[in-house]
């Protein structure tokens, strides 16, 4: 379990009705697998030691005594095995029938978990046989032995405290107020719902989506077991319609009509930083619940979990086509209506920013068209400024003046090298030495020219720095680094590219497309250095790092406070076909120390629109102090 990732599954044996023996044997059976496979929670379906359509069986006396003896054998079963196990049964309390979920643990059977909401409308007839589960904790007897019967009851594991589980069956998710909403509520982390969902057209769809929700909105891990082929198929079909789920995401499901287990792994580690972020979701345990411990072992946390589920290497881009051309729709929407706003309340009809026919200047060039389509004003308000000097190609010069031209907006070239060789002789420096003076010079005399062409048109001057940059640091103070609106701010450069891609596929010009996918093809770069037989020299990621590594790392530092450990491992993972883990290390590193050095520039940002989860902003998202200490996570990697 380290790094809080743990291993679980829900799985669907093969019954016969009314048959508990041999449904003890399958139940068996699919712990000893789930053991040999590393699981450490399983979850089984709604009465399936019985089955649940045993209908008015359920008052026959053999087949309750039945399942209790089969359950006692089940429980030894799982002594010395470390695992957690939850399957639903049959039992009798007061002279009374209730629909249970068992949780037993390494021999021992920890509590009986009573199904509250009893269906009794369609195809369902629960309420002719059983009664409905109350809170409140009592006591049954099972062999002589004393054990907690009630709904609230949570389970906790002692030397894993991220992991505290809650149960609910089948119907009680389906109704307005699930008893899965107090449970988290009192600290559960991890729901288990034993059910026997059958088979109706579109059914899964909203199970799906009723899981992922519910698991969104909790804040919290659920797992869904569900009854298949073996239940009576007199009026029914059970689909065996396994689901997982993690904070909205949907991580494994099973095929359905298929009986198998179905595997993955839960990150509890996100989850207990997601419900630590969020400032309305208020965890306090409760008098009225029963907290029950159970315990792994003492190496527990530093077994490492195999991680089988999906690690996404572009997390700030969605992997299908559709959701990411809506994500991009969405985002420039944001950006353009961000925008939009500003001007208007400003009352401005001009807008002046650099564009050097780079991506960012690209993308911000194309949201300011959009802002000033949806205000109804004449782009040729929109005052495109390219200034080049030393480190300027062909290839993107040509591609800016093409780029100005298509978009039908003003174009001003203005040639900075006088401006900038004559400040290096105020200066005193030495033009022939290509260090730092050198590059921001250039950045800060664009910055100039654009600031006072804003005054002299009464503009507003549009930043085109991405959120990418911004995290490393890679933008001259007071150069590329201060406007007057940054519709980038927040935009990872992952997503500039799909977003200019965007923008490339949606247009009906020709010569446009073509600009634009030119653009796409050219090498990231300031362009501060001479080119090298004019081809683009200073390529920005051979300087810095790969962006899709470093859009990696500020998602996993930023979103969810990862160790540098746990990102490493990850990323090994991710990237595990396009880099070496030694090459990750490095430019994580990197990442580390450049992301705390230069919070000093993200501190002083102009305004720009948050578009996603993770941003920089000092006014929203990363109240950070600019001289905080890097100490403890460089050190963490200095161990990796």
């Amino acid at each position: 379990m380290r790094d809080g990732f743990i291993k679980v599954a829900a799985a669907t044996p093969t019954i016969k009705v009314a048959d508990c023996e041999y449904n003890g044997r399958q139940i068996r059976s699919l712990i000893e697998e789930a053991q040999s496979q590393a699981v450490k929670v399983l979850v089984l379906p709604e009465l399936c030691l019985s089955g649940y359509t045993c209908g008015e069986l359920f008052l026959q006396d053999s087949l309750l005594n039945s399942a209790m003896v089969e359950l006692k054998q089940i429980v030894d079963f799982t002594k010395g095995r470390k695992i957690f196990v939850t399957l639903g049964l049959p039992i009798l309390r007061n002279a009374k029938l209730y629909n249970v979920a068992a949780a037993i643990y390494n021999g021992k059977l920890l509590g009986f978990v009573p199904k509250k909401n009893l269906p009794g409308y369609s195809e369902f007839y629960e309420v002719r046989h059983f009664n409905a589960g109350e809170e409140e904790v009592s006591e049954v007897t099972f062999f002589g032995e004393k054990i907690p019967f009630g709904m609230n009851i949570l389970f906790c594991c002692e030397d894993f405290g991220q992991l505290m589980i809650g149960i609910e069956i089948c119907e009680d998710l389906w109704v307005p107020l699930s008893p899965s909403v107090s449970h988290t509520l009192a600290g559960a982390t991890l729901i288990l719902n034993p059910s026997a969902s059958d088979e109706t057209t579109g059914k899964d769809i909203y199970r799906r989506e009723l899981i992922r929700m519910q698991s969104a909105k909790l804040v919290c891990g659920y797992i869904y077991a569900a009854s298949g082929e073996g239940e009576s198929s007199t009026d029914l079909v059970f689909g065996a319609h396994n689901l997982i789920a993690e904070n909205g995401i949907l991580l494994k499901e099973s095929p359905r009509f298929i009986n198998e287990m179905t595997i993955t792994e839960l990150d509890m580690g996100k989850l207990a930083s997601e419900r630590r972020r969020m400032t309305t979701y208020h965890v306090a345990e409760r008098k009225d619940y029963l907290y029950v411990s159970f315990a792994f072992g003492e190496d527990i946390l530093s077994e490492e979990t195999e991680l089988t589920r999906f690690i996404d290497k572009a997390p700030f881009v969605p992997g299908k086509k559709e959701e990411r051309e809506k994500r991009c729709e969405e985002i420039i929407n944001i950006q353009a209506y961000g925008l939009k706003k500003r001007l208007e309340h400003t009352g401005l009809k001009t807008a002046v920013l650099a564009i050097s026919g780079g991506l960012d200047s690209t993308l911000a060039l194309l949201v300011v068209c959009k802002a000033f389509d949806l205000l109804r004003l004449d782009r040729k308000g929109i005052i495109a400024v390219t200034m080049p000097c030393f480190g300027t190609t062909d290839r993107t010069y040509n591609n800016a003046v093409t780029l100005a031209r298509e978009l039908s907006v003003s174009f001003l070239e203005i040639p900075i090298k006088d401006a900038v060789n004559l400040h290096f002789k105020d200066i005193g420096h030495d033009p022939l030495v290509h260090d730092v003076i050198y590059e921001n010079v250039q950045a800060r005399e664009r910055t100039q020219v654009i600031m006072d062409l804003s005054n002299k048109y009464n503009g507003l001057v549009i930043g085109t720095g991405d959120m990418s940059e911004l995290a490393l640091g890679w933008a001259t103070y007071n150069g590329d680094h201060m406007s007057m609106y940054g519709v980038n701010a927040s935009v990872p450069k992952t997503l500039v590219r799909y977003l200019v891609g965007y923008f490339a596929m949606i247009t009906d010009n020709a010569a446009l497309r073509e600009v634009l996918t030119d653009i796409l093809d050219t090498p990231v770069s300031p362009e501060l250095l001479p080119p090298k037989d004019g081809v683009i020299a200073q390529k920005t990621e051979e300087l810095v790092g790969p962006y899709e590594l470093h859009d990696f790392f500020l998602y996993h530092v930023l979103r969810y406070g990862y160790t540098p450990g746990k990102i490493f491992r990850l990323a090994r993972i991710a990237f595990l076909e396009d880099y070496s883990a030694d090459v990750i290390l490095k430019w994580l590193k990197n990442f580390y120390r450049r992301f705390f050095s230069q919070q000093f520039k993200r501190s002083c940002l102009p305004d720009g629109p948050k578009v996603g989860s993770v941003a920089v902003s000092p006014r929203g998202d990363l109240r950070m102090p600019s001289d905080a200490s890097a100490a403890q996570w460089m050190k963490e990697l200095e161990l990796l």
